[in-house]
Parts: structure tokens; C-alpha cells; sequence
């Protein structure tokens, strides 16, 4: 018997549309997964549906279950939690994490997916993807104890960032935003919040994750001498002026690139991708993490939603897409 599922589709820059796909049988190393949640990422996901994908970053922008090609048609989405229907008798019934684009059913190698822990629910768990981002960054940034640190945008990445900083012992933490709204999501992580304006300086690490050229001017701003700027943002096929002159090279900063395709330097000799992403899953255990799922639709209406995101029509850190046995 032909299994089916339904994916979505990027058919052309700003439009989506939902496509009916045949699953072939699992083989002994594989498993098929019902999906429960999917999760779009707001920064990454948008860029794609606009169709803003440099052409020189299309094979390094892949993701690891993508079909089609930029700037499309292509499957595209890599936040996905499912149940594992048939497979390994050890994965068999389990909750599992998968960077898998949006999709109702999927096989996928077993050695693909990862189990959820018991004490992280599958709606927070599509924040895996982004979770691991943040130690990626942590571990390229190294923050010490006693630390005082910024980050600069409060989206989903920065968010993560910010609500892992908040665990370090002694690290005094601001998260930046000019959304005012983004002070209650700080409160809920247990970080300050200021506007850029009000930000303090004198800051010996500042993350950036606005994705504006204005956001990384003025992380430059709050540094202290030697201080760092981290760089998350990723600006697909825009230019981005930076204020090298003036008191750069006397203050000695360094603006230091992080992304999460490659385990950081500093740990790539200790941990693999496997790795990293267990313990992003690991610190889900936090519910303080739930602020940053913001909305929830169901997968029937990702063609009509993902445009609303695209356009900020809908604001939102982390956008759920919810599935059901009547996809």
C-alpha cells in the first residue's frame, strides 16, 4: 500500500502551498514519524520564503532533509517533534526531535532523530533547533563568571541566548529590543530588559541577533575596551555598513562571526553535532523557555500564515504549527 503525507511547499519567493508526497516503507535502519509540532523559524524561514537566499550561500543554506532548490520550489524548515509509528524497537513510540521540514509524516534514518526527553513537552521542544544556536554561540562567545553581557535582539535566537546567559553564575544580563513588548519575554527568562537607547555599556561581551544594521552599530557602542560582538544575525543577500573608524582600533574590539553549522572551535574536538543537540534538549527542561513560543496554528494553515511572518504582519519569536491524525 502507497503512504501519503502532506509537506510544505516554497513554490515561488512569497508563496507556499501545501503538497500531497508518497513516504516509501521504512527500511531496518529507519523510522516513520507522525509529526506533533513543527516550529517556523522566524529569522531563517523568512528570509528563504522571501526568497532572499544569496546564490552563493544556496548549498551552505541547505538543510539536512531540503527538497528542491532555491529560491524554489523547496521543502524547506528544519524544526520539527513527532512521534516515532514504526521503527527500532528501542525508538518505537517515542517522542523525538528531527530537523525536518513541515511535514505530517516522514522517514527518516533512526540515527536522524533525537529522543525528547520525559521532562520537556513536545510543544516546547520545536525550539531544539534554536536552543542549540545559543550554545553554539556560548561556546564561541566563552562568557565568564561574573560577566556583564548584552544581547542585542529579542527574537528567538537572541531570546535563547539570553535565557541560557541567565544561568551562568554572577553574569549580569541585558537583553536589548526596540519592542517594548519584549520586556515582559525578558521578565519571564529572568534578565533586565532596556530599549537601545537606555542600554548599558561598558559591557565585556555583547551577542547580536537583530539582524539590523543599526543593532550592531550600537552593540559596538556598549562595549568596554577589548570587549566582543558577537555576530548571530544573518542578513541573507543585504550589505551591512559597520563603524570600523573612529574609536574601533583604539578600543581594540573584535567582532567575532558564529553560526551553527559548524560545532564551535573551541569544543569541536569534545562534541559532535549529536552532541550539542542532546543538550539543547537537556536544557528544554526549563519552562521559562515556553515565552518564547508566541503563537500556534495548524499545519492547514502554514500557506496563509508564513506570509504573515515574512511581512511582520504577525509578530512573533517562535510561530507553532500544530498537526493532527486529519492531515
Amino acid at each position: 500500500m502507497t503512504r501519503r503525507a502532506h509537506a510544505f511547499w516554497l513554490e515561488t519567493p512569497g508563496r507556499g502551498a501545501i503538497r500531497e508526497v508518497e513516504l516509501p516503507a521504512p527500511g531496518p535502519d529507519e523510522v516513520l514519524v507522525r509529526s506533533l509540532f513543527s516550529g517556523v523559524s522566524r529569522g531563517t524561514e523568512t528570509l528563504v520564503f522571501d526568497g532572499r537566499v544569496p546564490e552563493n550561500q544556496y548549498a551552505a543554506m541547505r538543510a539536512p532533509f531540503q527538497e528542491g532548490d532555491f529560491p524554489g520550489p523547496v521543502k524547506y524548515g528544519y524544526l520539527s517533534v513527532g512521534v516515532v509509528e514504526e521503527g527500532p524497537e528501542g525508538l518505537l513510540g517515542r517522542t523525538v526531535f528531527c530537523l525536518h521540514p513541515h511535514q505530517t509524516r516522514y522517514v527518516v534514518p533512526a540515527a536522524a532523530v533525537t529522543p525528547v526527553p520525559p521532562d520537556v513537552p513536545a510543544g516546547r521542544a520545536v525550539l531544539t533547533g534554536t536552543v542549540e544556536t545559543a550554545v553554539n554561540a556560548l561556546w564561541d562567545a566563552a562568557p565568564l563568571v561574573g560577566d556583564r553581557v548584552t544581547v542585542v535582539g529579542g527574537g528567538m535566537v537572541g531570546c535563547s541566548v539570553a535565557a541560557l546567559l541567565a544561568r551562568f553564575p554572577g553574569v549580569r544580563v541585558q537583553l536589548v529590543d526596540a519592542d517594548p513588548a519584549r520586556a515582559e519575554v525578558a521578565e519571564a527568562l529572568g534578565v533586565g530588559f532596556a530599549s537601545p537607547a537606555d542600554a548599558l555599556g561598558d559591557r565585556d561581551l555583547v551577542v547580536h541577533a537583530s539582524a539590523t544594521e543599526e543593532g550592531l552599530a550600537r552593540s559596538l557602542e556598549l562595549l568596554r575596551p577589548e570587549g566582543t560582538v558577537v555576530e548571530l544575525s544573518w542578513y541573507g543577500d543585504r550589505r551591512v555598513a559597520l563603524p570600523l573608524g573612529e574609536a574601533f582600533h583604539s578600543r581594540r574590539l573584535t567582532v567575532r562571526g558564529s553560526q551553527v553549522g559548524t560545532v564551535s572551535p573551541a569544543r569541536a574536538g569534545t562534541r559532535t553535532y549529536a552532541d550539542r543537540l542532546a543538550l539543547a534538549l537537556d536544557l528544554l527542561a526549563d519552562p521559562a523557555l515556553d515565552a518564547l513560543v508566541t503563537g500556534e496554528s495548524a499545519f492547514a494553515e502554514l500557506p496563509d500564515i508564513l506570509p504573515k511572518l515574512a511581512s511582520g504582519d504577525l509578530p512573533a519569536l517562535c510561530h507553532r504549527i500544530r498537526y493532527g491524525d486529519d492531515d
